[in-house]
Parts: C-alpha cells; sequence; structure tokens
C-alpha cells in the first residue's frame, strides 16, 4: 500500500535527516542556549526558539535530500507495485519504447528543483556565524525515572525497525534457503559495482574539486552559475538523468551510424549508449551535489592568507591546487569519496537504464531476484551492499563526531 512504502521510506531515509541535524547540534555553542535560558526560557522553549532556528538550514537539507530520495527510488515501489513518476519512466521507455512519454515525465519531476529554490529563497539574507574561536558544546540533560527509561527505547526504535530488523531477515533467508550463493554471477556484479563506485567516487571528486577551486580563485557569475546548475543534480532523480542523457545519446550514434553506411556501407551499431562511459557520467551528474557541498566545506577552512600564499610561492593556479589546497582539503574529499561511492553503490534507476548489455551490479541483482519473487536469492546481493557501505558510514560517523 501506499503506506506501507511511506513506512519503509521513513525508516530507511531518516539517517539523511539525523546525520545533518546531529552536526548542526554539536556545533552549536552553549552560549546562546546559556543567554536564552537567563531570560527566562525552559528547556523545550530553548530548544524551539533557538536550537532548533540555528539548525534550520541542516534541517532542511537533511529533509531536502530524504524527498529527492523518495522521489529517485525505483526499485522498493515497484516491488510493492506503488505507481510513481520513477516506474512509469521506466516503463515508458522499456515496456512501451515511447522516448517521448518517458521524456515528458521526466520534465514534469524537473520541477521539484523548484523546492529547494523555494527553501533557499527563504533563508536569504540570513546567516549564522560562531561569535567565538573556541565552541563551548552544550551540558547534557541528565534524565531521570520514566524519562530515563523511555529515552532510549525510542532512540533505538529507529535503527532497530530501519535496519537490525530487516538485516536479521535477510541473513535468515540467506541461511535457510540459500546456500552456493557465491556463484560467478554475484562474483561478477560485486566486482562491477565496487569497479563502477570506485570510478564513480573519483571521478565526481575530481569534478566538485574543480569547480571549488574555480569558485574560490576566479569568484563571478560564471562559477557560481556552474556550482549551482552541479549541485542541483542530485535533485534530480536516477530515471530522470538517464534518460536525459539516453536521448541525446542514442540520436547520436544513430547519426554517426546513419553516415558510415552512406560513405563506407559500415554498420557501427551503439558507441556510446548502453556503455561504462556513459553510465559513469550519470553518476557524476547524479552526485555531483554532495560531493561539492563536502569539498566547499574543506575550501571555508583554508584561510585566505593561506591562499594567497600558495598563489605567491607556487608556479601557477595549477601548481598552487596540487601543493597547496589538495592537500589541505584531503579530508573533505574523502568524506565527499565515500560519499559517493556509497550512493553508487545502491543506485538503481539510472543503472537499469544506462547499463552496458549483460553487465550487472549489486542492485540490479537484488532488484532482479525480488521482482521474480525470489527473496532468498536476493538476500546476498543486499547483505554484500549494506556490509560495503557500513566502513564508510563509521568513518563518516566518527568525522561528523570529531569536527566541532
Amino acid at each position: 500500500s501506499l503506506w506501507g512504502a511511506g513506512l519503509i521510506f521513513t525508516l530507511t531515509l531518516y539517517p539523511y535527516v539525523y546525520l545533518l541535524a546531529r552536526a548542526a547540534f554539536l556545533q552549536q555553542s552553549a552560549s546562546a542556549l546559556d543567554v536564552a535560558r537567563t531570560l527566562g526560557l525552559g528547556p523545550w522553549r530553548v530548544f524551539f526558539r533557538v536550537a532548533l532556528p540555528l539548525a534550520r538550514p541542516a534541517i532542511a537539507g537533511g529533509l531536502a535530500l530524504a524527498l529527492m530520495e523518495t522521489l529517485a527510488d525505483f526499485g522498493a515501489v515497484s516491488y510493492l507495485s506503488v505507481q510513481t513518476f520513477t516506474t512509469g519512466i521506466y516503463r515508458a521507455w522499456y515496456a512501451m519504447g515511447d522516448r517521448a512519454a518517458a521524456g515528458q515525465l521526466a520534465a514534469v519531476l524537473l520541477g521539484v528543483v523548484l523546492l529547494l529554490t523555494l527553501e533557499r529563497m527563504g533563508r536569504r539574507g540570513r546567516a549564522v556565524h560562531n561569535a567565538g574561536a573556541r565552541i563551548q558544546p552544550p551540558a547534557p540533560i541528565r534524565l531521570a525515572g520514566w524519562r530515563a527509561a523511555l529515552a532510549p527505547l525510542l532512540c533505538a526504535l529507529p535503527p532497530v525497525l530501519g535496519f537490525l530488523v530487516p538485516a536479521a531477515a535477510l541473513v535468515r533467508l540467506m541461511v535457510l534457503h540459500g546456500p552456493g550463493q557465491v556463484n560467478e554471477r554475484f562474483l561478477g556484479a560485486a566486482a562491477a559495482s565496487f569497479a563502477l563506485a570506485l570510478a564513480a567516487a573519483a571521478l565526481t571528486v575530481a569534478i566538485a574539486l574543480l569547480i571549488a577551486y574555480a569558485r574560490r580563485a576566479a569568484p563571478g557569475r560564471a562559477t557560481s552559475f556552474a556550482a549551482a546548475i552541479a549541485g542541483y543534480g542530485y535533485a534530480l532523480p536516477g530515471s530522470v538523468i538517464a534518460v536525459g542523457i539516453l536521448i541525446p545519446m542514442t540520436f547520436i550514434d544513430r547519426t554517426v551510424n546513419a553516415f558510415m553506411i552512406d560513405q563506407f556501407g559500415i554498420r557501427t551499431g551503439l558507441l556510446i549508449t548502453g556503455s561504462v562511459a556513459g553510465l559513469l557520467f550519470a553518476y557524476a551528474v547524479r552526485f555531483a551535489a554532495p560531493a561539492l557541498e563536502a569539498v566547499e566545506s574543506g575550501f571555508q577552512r583554508v584561510t585566505p592568507s593561506v591562499a594567497a600564499a600558495a598563489r605567491m610561492l607556487a608556479r601557477g593556479p595549477r601548481d598552487a591546487l596540487r601543493r597547496v589546497h589538495v592537500p589541505l582539503v584531503a579530508p573533505a574529499a574523502l568524506t565527499a569519496a565515500l560519499i559517493v561511492f556509497v550512493d553508487t553503490m545502491k543506485e538503481l534507476p539510472a543503472t537499469l537504464l544506462m547499463r552496458p548489455l549483460n553487465s550487472e551490479t549489486l542492485a540490479v541483482l537484488a532488484y532482479g531476484y525480488a521482482s521474480d519473487e525470489r527473496l532468498e536469492s536476493a538476500a546476498l546481493p543486499s547483505l554484500a551492499i549494506v556490509l560495503i557501505g557500513l566502513p564508510p558510514l563509521v568513518l563518516l560517523m566518527r568525522r561528523i563526531a570529531g569536527g566541532r
């Protein structure tokens, strides 16, 4: 049902809001909260009138990410038979072969970008800065009685329902009904997933570094516009990006094929449609926004005096970027690479539409088994995606906790 799908998305996507909100609350100083308490506000009013407004940009960013992921999802809604724009685009392209209908459905989803623009316009002219060099973290509130017992239960509910219960069910299916699944098909899908995720992370972070450095070294409308365009790619579902890339790719392939047949009698077929290069380009467009945000946060820690010294001592902008800026923003670039790596591992719509023939990833393999109601076979590739994504998640959590 629609409500069942909504519950699944809630349990799956709440970490987008939680991680960003947690980082925002950790970076808040106790000074602002103490001043509010001295003015007569209680703990709840301090939270709603001071702490929550200060964390609004991070919470809004997390909500936007959760909204975009919900619109972009294909596997869950397809398996649950919930009709969405994403399933309609895939059905129009593959089942009916109607490129025009797929393009029209994809164009409608482009209007979702306006939601991000409206939220940013609502925060125009507002900024939050820390007044001091040192940030004193707020003192923890000690709970007692039934509150002390209820708080950990409520905090444990989302990860238990969203991770432990599904993981236990998958492990049970794999142990009871799925022996011998570590075969050549699974190993090929795992190798393809890892290679694609690694290549997509390297390409996307390289693009993010160039855009962020250009925006810093030569600020202006052109660089700001390029950063804005790159940032809006994450607002588009993978199926929309795939359709937007496949239509011109198909036109180019057909044009080249017709030219070669007319001039030389050689049939070239599809040269770039369904290629790894096209798929990596779709990944770069899809995940440039989180990579750019992480890299720009690293560049913000490079003081203007360090940047000026780098320009004076280096032989040019490229040399300054390679010898000074890249080492300084390496931790932020690593964070961006981890985010893109994890997102690429579980990306499905664009991979289904653009993957080369006779090639599979873990996400495609799990979706294929689930579509055939072979849930015991889908357990192993699903668990593999989770296990590969856990180490980057642990690194990100440690980085957030240590970034106060």
